[in-house]
């Protein structure tokens, strides 16, 4: 009996992997838009060589048109080189010329807070703490900070669970955090206004919890 409990162990947990893999549900294909929307007045998004690219003067999101609760959302990010900042939204609202909530920061400066929550356009700072030369913002830039690759791509893991957040960056938790201020709304992708930067993005995909 011992010989097959091994083999149909595995193979369980084999199929159990193939499962949660394929429970992702992609938000892109790599040719169209067509689940994203841009409420701005400004700013272009379009796709090339199969990534999402932002262009504009003044900042902007390109959001996904339908809303999510509990989920694990996942995407790569490539900030341009020089002076750059990026984020992304998540259970957030949207209204004409303007996106507000949670988001995940994306942070290209020497600060280093990448994978910090800011709740943009209400409390500001969450995780860590202003100012940046804080205990708390001392801590993430000399902690998990460091996940972050400048000038190459990105992957960002958000997770959503009722009032706890999760946000990993290259697979490290950056935040764990308790909020139950918003409980659904949009995912949204940050240009921040530099003028004539391209911010890319590429493989957003999404799981759901019910």
């Amino acid at each position: 009996m011992k010989s097959l409990t091994l083999p149909l162990t595995a193979a369980f947990a084999f199929y159990s992997a193939v499962m949660a893999e394929e429970e992702f549900v992609p938000l892109f294909n790599g040719k169209s838009l067509e689940q994203w929307e841009n409420t701005y007045k400004h700013g272009e998004a379009k796709v090339v060589d199969g990534e999402i690219q932002l262009i504009g003067n003044k900042k902007f999101f390109l959001c996904t048109k339908k809303q999510y609760a509990d989920f694990i959302f996942e995407v790569e990010i490539h900030l341009p080189e020089g002076k750059a900042n990026s984020g992304v939204m998540f259970r957030a609202h949207k209204e004409p010329n303007k996106v507000f909530g949670y988001q995940a920061e994306c942070d290209g400066s020497d600060r280093m807070w990448s994978g910090g929550l800011y709740d943009e356009g209400r409390r500001g700072w969450l995780h860590p703490k202003k100012p940046n030369d804080s205990e708390s913002g001392l801590a993430f830039k000399n902690g998990p900070g460091k996940a972050f690759k400048r000038n190459d791509w990105n992957q960002y893991r958000i997770e959503c669970r009722g009032d706890k957040i999760k946000i990993f960056v290259n697979d490290i938790l950056c935040t764990e955090f308790t909020d139950n201020v918003d409980a659904q709304g949009y995912i949204g992708l940050q240009h921040h206004g530099e003028k004539g930067q391209t911010y890319r993005f590429r493989n957003p995909r999404i799981k759901e919890f019910k």
